[in-house]
């Protein structure tokens, strides 16, 4: 198994506005999609996530508010069904530190590759809207191949 693991610190004094960019429609279509539908803030839920290049749906499967958000991806690529998604929040002075881990990968694809790279562009994307009241969610992010 191949895991992708990133680690950002995004300058705010509250750590429940990174937790609500994480568990809401607006809050999730504000940094990685406009194109966000369904709530993340109840285990058990379905939120759909589309792109240009497709999509995926990921079911909420732990909160601890808010300190941990964990999501499963239950449809979409073939190398993202069955992969977990953690976030892990935590207040360190003036900056909230979020662990990301994309987890259980069957093997490191050359798709994992450029996933990896857009998952640090959305969390830039998350970063730039707790920070300026601005993300950069698909279809505005930044787009590094033909897989966007």
């Amino acid at each position: 198994m191949a895991d992708i693991l990133h680690r950002i610190g995004i300058k705010s004094s509250s750590i429940d506005d990174v937790y609500q960019a994480l568990t809401t429609r607006h809050g999730l279509a504000g940094w990685w999609t406009s194109n966000t539908q369904g709530e993340g803030n109840q285990v058990g839920n379905i939120i759909e996530f589309r792109f240009g290049a497709g999509g995926f749906d990921i079911k909420v499967s732990e909160l601890t508010a808010p300190t941990y958000v964990g999501w499963v991806v239950v449809a979409g690529p073939d190398e993202w069904v069955g992969t977990t998604i953690t976030w892990e929040l935590k207040q360190e002075g003036e900056y909230v530190i979020v662990l990301f881990r994309h987890l259980n990968w069957k093997e490191p694809v050359e798709f994992m590759h450029h996933c990896s790279t857009k998952w640090a562009i959305f969390l830039m994307s998350l970063k730039s809207l707790i920070e300026t009241g601005k993300g950069t969610p698909d279809p505005i992010d930044v787009k590094i191949d033909n897989w966007n």
